[in-house]
C-alpha cells in the first residue's frame, strides 16, 4: 500500500490514483478476457464436444455440441471430445442357423460411428465417454453378432444367398436400434462370402449355372437360325428388286430406241418428201427461193429433231440411272427395315423371355406364400396360445396371492383385535385389582389347578418299584425309612414359602401342615441295623 501511495503521490496525487485505478481494471479485463478466451471451446467437425457438471439441464445430464463452440464455466464445468471416426467391425460369423436349420458361415465388415443427431450424442456421451475405440468395438461387436443371427435365423439360405438387398435391409432395421442404445449408427456393411458347411449354396450356385448356359446355348442357336432366315430372305428380295430393276431398265432403253427409230423414219420420210417437193419446183423459177428457203427449214428442221432426240435420248439414260438408283436405295432401306424390324422381334422374344422367369417366380412366390402362410399363422397361433396360457397362468397366481394374502391379512387383523381385546381385559382386571402384581396372583388363583394337574401328568407315567434306604444306624429315626418319608414331607413348607415370595401366593396353613411322630412305626420292614431297608410303593 505504501508503494502504490509513492506511486500516486510520484505522479500527481488524484490523478495518479486514478491512473492506477485504469491500470488495474485494464489488467483484470485482460485477465478475465484471457480466461474466457482460453474456457471457449470450440469443437471441430470430425468430434463431439461433451459438456457436463452442473447436473441436469432441460432433462439431459450433459450437453453435446456438434461442430460448434460453448463457454465453458471454470470450477462449475468440465469437458472432454468424441471422435465421430468410423469404426470398422469384423464379425467372423460362423455356424448360423437358418429357417432350415442349415449352419451358414457370413464372414462380414460392419463399419460404425457415433451419430451427430441430439439423441444419438445424448446416448454416446452417456455410454461411450471415456472408452477406448477397442472397448466401444467390442460393445458393438457383441450387439452386431447377437442380431446377425437372429436375422440369418429368420431367412432361407437361398434368399439370403440371392436377394443381398434384402437381406442387408433386415440387417439394417434390426441393428440400428440396438446401436442407437448407446449413441451409435451403422455406416455401411460388406458381406464378404456366404458360405455353408453342407454345400448348399455350391449346388444352388452350379444349378444356376448349367441353367443359364443351357438358356445361352438355346439362345445363340434360335439368334443363328434367325439370323440364316433374314439373310436367305434379304438375298432373295434383292435378287428379286435387281430383276425388276434390269427389267424396267431394259424396258426403257426399247422405249427410247423406238422413239428414236421412229423419229429418224419420220426424218427421213420428210427429207425425201422435201427433195421431191424441190425437184417439182425446179420447174418453176419463181418458187426457187421458196424451195430453197423450204429445203433449209427443212435441214434446221432436221437437225432441231436430231438435237431433240439426242437430247431425249440423254435424258432416257439419266432416267433409267435414277430408276437403278432408286431401287438400289430402295434395297437398302427395305434391308434395314427389315433388320430393324428383326430386332424389335429379337427385343420382344427377350421381353417375352423375361415375363416368362417373372411369372415363373410370381408363381414359385405364391406357392411359396401359399405354403408359409398356415405355417406361419401356426406358429402365430401357437405363439398367442403359449403367451394366453402364460397370462392365465399369471392370473391364477396373482389370485391366489392375492386370496392368501387377503386371508393371512384377515387372520392377522382377526389376532390383533383378539389381542387388543384381550389386552383391553388385562387393563381392567389390573384397575379392578389395583395392580399389576396383584392382578397376576388372581390369574395364577385362576390356574392353580391347571398347573397341579400338568405336574400331576408330568409324573403320573414314572413308576417306583421300590426305594432304597441305606440306614445310618441312628437312633433318631432320621437314618431309617421313616425318617427318609418325614424329611421329604418337611421339603414342601420351603416350595409353598416360594410360591408367596414369588407369585404372592399363600396358602392356608392348615392345608399343608403335615403331621409326622417320630416314634410312629416305620412303614417299611427293615432288614439289619445297617443294611438296606426296601419300601414296596
Amino acid at each position: 500500500m505504501s508503494h502504490l501511495t509513492l506511486l500516486a503521490a510520484g505522479l500527481g496525487g488524484p490523478l495518479g490514483w486514478l491512473v492506477i485505478i485504469v491500470v488495474f481494471v485494464a489488467m483484470l479485463f485482460l485477465g478475465v478476457l484471457l480466461l474466457l478466451t482460453k474456457q471457449y471451446k470450440r469443437c471441430p467437425s470430425n468430434r463431439i464436444l461433451v459438456i457436463w457438471g452442473r447436473g441436469k439441464r432441460a432433462g439431459q445430464a450433459t450437453k453435446t455440441i456438434h461442430a460448434g463452440a460453448q463457454l465453458v464455466i471454470p470450477l462449475l464445468e468440465d469437458y472432454a471430445y468424441l471422435s465421430l471416426e468410423p469404426v470398422q467391425i469384423e464379425i467372423p460369423l460362423r455356424g448360423a442357423l437358418s429357417v432350415e436349420n442349415i449352419r451358414v458361415n457370413v464372414p462380414s465388415v460392419f463399419t460404425v460411428a457415433i451419430g451427430t443427431e441430439p439423441a444419438l450424442m445424448q446416448q454416446a456421451a452417456i455410454r461411450l465417454l471415456g472408452l477406448s475405440v477397442g472397448e466401444i468395438r467390442k460393445q458393438a461387436e457383441e450387439m452386431i453378432f447377437g442380431q446377425l443371427r437372429q436375422v440369418i435365423a429368420s431367412m432361407r439360405i437361398d434368399e439370403i444367398n440371392r436377394d443381398r438387398d434384402t437381406f442387408l435391409e433386415h440387417i439394417q432395421r434390426s441393428l440400428e436400434p440396438e446401436l442407437a442404445k448407446i449413441g451409435l449408427q451403422l455406416i455401411n456393411v460388406n458381406i464378404t462370402d456366404i458360405t455353408d458347411e453342407s454345400g448348399y449354396i455350391d449346388a444352388i450356385g452350379q444349378k444356376a449355372a448349367s441353367e443359364a448356359i443351357q438358356k445361352a446355348r438355346g439362345d445363340v442357336a434360335d439368334n443363328e437360325k434367325m439370323g440364316e432366315i433374314r439373310v436367305a430372305t434379304a438375298e432373295r428380295e434383292k435378287t428379286v428388286q435387281v430383276a425388276e430393276a434390269r427389267k424396267e431398265q431394259a424396258i426403257g432403253v426399247r422405249k427410247a430406241g423406238r422413239d428414236q427409230a421412229i423419229q429418224v423414219a419420220d426424218l427421213e420420210k420428210q427429207q425425201v418428201v422435201g427433195e421431191q417437193t424441190a425437184a417439182f419446183s425446179r420447174e418453176a423459177q419463181v418458187k426457187a427461193a421458196e424451195r430453197d428457203m423450204r429445203v433449209q427449214v427443212a435441214e434446221a428442221d432436221a437437225s432441231a429433231i436430231q438435237g431433240e432426240n439426242v437430247a431425249q435420248a440423254m435424258v432416257a439414260a439419266s432416267h433409267a440411272e435414277l430408276l437403278v438408283k432408286r431401287a438400289e436405295a430402295y434395297q437398302l432401306g427395305e434391308g434395314r427395315k427389315r433388320e430393324a424390324e428383326a430386332a424389335v422381334l429379337e427385343v420382344q422374344n427377350r421381353a417375352m423371355a423375361k415375363a416368362a422367369l417373372a411369372e415363373a417366380e410370381r408363381v414359385e412366390a405364391e406357392k411359396r406364400a401359399q405354403l408359409e402362410a398356415p405355417a406361419k399363422a401356426e406358429k402365430a397361433r401357437v405363439i398367442v396360445d403359449a403367451e394366453a396360457e402364460a397370462e392365465r397362468k399369471r392370473i391364477d397366481a396373482r389370485a391366489q396371492a392375492d386370496a392368501i394374502f387377503a386371508k393371512l391379512d384377515a387372520e392377522a387383523r382377526g389376532q390383533y383385535e383378539i389381542l387388543a381385546k384381550k389386552g383391553e381385559g388385562l387393563r381392567e382386571i389390573i384397575s379392578a385389582c389395583g395392580g399389576s402384581k396383584e392382578a397376576f396372583q388372581i390369574l395364577l388363583l385362576e390356574h392353580l389347578d391347571s398347573l397341579a394337574e400338568a405336574s400331576s401328568r408330568a409324573i403320573s407315567n414314572i413308576k417306583f418299584d421300590k426305594i432304597v434306604v441305606w440306614e445310618n444306624g441312628g437312633k433318631d429315626g432320621k437314618g431309617n425309612a421313616a425318617g427318609f418319608l418325614n424329611n421329604m414331607a418337611n421339603t414342601l413348607p420351603p416350595m409353598l414359602q416360594v410360591m408367596k415370595d414369588i407369585g404372592g401366593v399363600e396358602l392356608p396353613e392348615s392345608l399343608v401342615k403335615i403331621t409326622a411322630a417320630a416314634d410312629d412305626p416305620p412303614t417299611a420292614a427293615a432288614s439289619g441295623d445297617n443294611g438296606p431297608a426296601t419300601a414296596a410303593k
